[in-house]
């Protein structure tokens, strides 16, 4: 069935895969797919094997939960990074966003989410647990909450300063450079490095 008259299945079949991707609408994967069809036939099997590969090989470091291609990620596994430092964050964009500052060096722990009582996401479907493990091992002696500034973003903020406050750890926050509201991966480098750089005591 050609819903866009596109004359061909194939066409409106990787039309339909593309803009299913975020921020691809229908006329931009049209777009793509018709770029990809002009390209040489090596150089479109070469792009595509690199998305399987991607979603087939790639793991999650088991110290932070980062991407990583085997075993420990790059931040983890290296012995130039203040490993008494750890930074807590929502997802692996904000460990990039992070990173590109060039205002942090200590360690990583993304927990895959914030609470979010209303899309049905609890403390349980986060990887707070595996922090307090980190803790509990007397390496680490502050916890940087780098979370978004949204209610749900505070409400997990203080939901794991409530369950690591009996481990003896400074908790920060990241100053108020980031806005009310704004997520950590759309704020500019240079303020999201000044709140890495200038963060505060964490108040609940």
């Amino acid at each position: 069935m050609f819903r866009r008259n596109y004359s061909s299945e194939l066409l409106e079949e990787a039309v339909e895969q593309l803009s299913s991707l975020p921020g691809i609408g229908r006329r931009t994967a049209l777009r793509l797919a018709l770029h990809l069809l002009g390209q040489p036939r090596e150089n479109v099997e070469q792009f595509a094997s690199s998305i399987v590969r991607l979603r087939r090989d790639i793991r999650h470091c088991p110290v932070c939960g980062m991407i990583s291609d085997g075993g420990q990620c790059p931040v983890c596994g290296d012995s130039r990074r203040d490993a008494t430092v750890v930074c807590v964050v929502e997802s692996i964009r904000d460990v990039l966003s992070i990173e590109n500052t060039g205002q942090y060096n200590g360690l990583y722990h993304i927990l895959g989410g914030i609470i979010s009582p209303i899309d049905g996401v609890g403390p349980g479907d986060l990887n707070i647990q595996a922090l307090s493990d980190r803790i509990s091992q007397g390496v680490i002696e502050e916890v940087v909450m780098a979370l978004s500034t949204s209610m749900e973003g505070e409400t997990t903020a203080y939901y794991i300063y409530k369950q690591i406050s009996r481990f003896p750890v400074k908790v920060t926050a990241i100053a108020r450079g980031v806005g009310f509201g704004d997520d950590l991966e759309y704020t500019d480098e240079l303020t999201l490095g000044r709140s890495i750089a200038n963060r505060q005591i964490f108040q609940p």
